[in-house]
């Protein structure tokens, strides 16, 4: 399996490449539309074909990628289930394996940050997890239909109940940091460890964070698959 993790420094966002290295099926998860060319180069180098692209969850902080990338490619573009996207090739279920030649990527519904959200289990050894669970960190509840109690249950129940050398592979980061583990983040996430779920929503609750730069431009034109309102 070729596994590539990359980075658009602008917003912090981290694109995921994963194929397989014998059929040449690949897939992107979270592309963005600023990096789509990046991405390009990296499928033609590597003699991949794109077969999807992925999104966690409806993003508001950077515009996707998917829909230049489907132009470009012909691949899917897939959405978590109950997203509000009309014009996505399919949704993706709780639950569901996705296969990339033989690679299995497997859908976890981890809403909370969002009222849609996935985080994806690739062979069963690492878990891309979006914005839901951040190295040391977690996505905010504030927007978006957002949902501290659900984020708490999702993550601890469904994420926090993998293997502990499970690789974490978050969404985004801005400090630096590249991979965790579920073990180390049960250990030391200062989000979750020492709080029950009310102390949680509490501080969810709490944070007063600004809105992302992008919001206004982003969500509406992610919602279109990365269309920006011009273009439609």
């Amino acid at each position: 399996m070729l596994f590539r993790q990359l980075l658009d420094s602008e917003t912090g966002t981290y694109t995921y490449l994963i194929a397989d290295l014998v059929t040449k099926e690949a897939a992107l998860v979270d592309p963005v539309i600023e990096q789509v060319d990046r991405d390009q180069k990296w499928l033609k180098e590597l003699g991949l074909t794109l077969k999807f692209c992925l999104e966690t969850h409806i993003h508001a902080d950077h515009i996707t990628g998917t829909s230049k990338l489907r132009e470009l490619t012909g691949c899917e573009g897939i959405v978590p289930e109950h997203a509000h996207v009309a014009c996505a090739s399919r949704s993706v279920q709780d639950g569901e394996v996705l296969r990339v030649g033989e690679i299995e990527i497997q859908a976890i519904a981890t809403p909370g940050h969002t009222d849609s959200h996935m985080a994806y289990l690739v062979n069963g050894t690492q878990v891309l997890t979006g914005d839901a669970l951040l190295i040391r960190g977690c996505g905010r509840t504030d927007f978006q239909s957002g949902d501290a109690g659900t984020l708490y249950d999702r993550v601890t129940q469904h994420l926090f109940t993998l293997p502990d050398e499970t690789l974490v592979y978050p969404g985004h980061d801005y400090r630096g940091n590249t991979v965790s583990t579920i073990g180390e983040e049960k250990q030391w996430n200062p989000r979750f460890v020492g709080r029950n779920r009310a102390q949680f929503i509490e501080f969810m609750n709490n944070l007063d964070l600004p809105n992302p730069k992008k919001i206004a431009e982003a969500v509406p034109a992610n919602e279109r698959c990365g269309r920006m309102a011009s273009m439609v």
